[in-house]
């Protein structure tokens, strides 16, 4: 296994699927890094170079916002719609679906979550 950026890529994975386990990185994403670097479809982990390895956390922290970082600025954004009072901050503080979604016969998947929550918390 190697570890890149907080997260450990099993060595027998392809460099393109193996990215996407990063949190931030997803199949577009890691397809732009990859091209950039010059990496073929077929390459795997475990015949990554230390020199390539590095210049791909490079690549990747100097241009993109992945893991931690980026859940404490979604976090922040939520949190700044709540603070703020608008009615999108309204629904995610209730558990509810944010973008317009009916709730009569569906949004369960939110309000599953916030029982969750509810339940964790007691």
């Amino acid at each position: 296994m190697v570890y890149i950026l907080n997260t450990n890529l099993k060595n027998n994975k392809k460099v393109r699927t193996a990215l996407c386990d990063i949190y931030g990185i997803g199949n577009c994403l890691s397809n732009q890094i990859c091209d950039l670097l010059g990496f073929s479809e077929e390459y795997k982990i475990k015949s990554l170079t230390n020199f390539q390895i590095q210049q791909l956390s490079q690549i990747i922290t100097q241009n993109f916002l992945i893991g931690g970082d980026l859940r404490r600025d979604v976090r922040n954004s939520k949190n700044r719609l709540v603070s703020i009072g608008c009615y999108r901050g309204f629904r995610h503080n209730m558990g509810l679906p944010v973008r317009g979604q009916r709730t009569h016969g569906n949004g369960r998947t939110a309000r599953r979550e916030k029982l969750k929550i509810l339940n964790f918390t007691k």
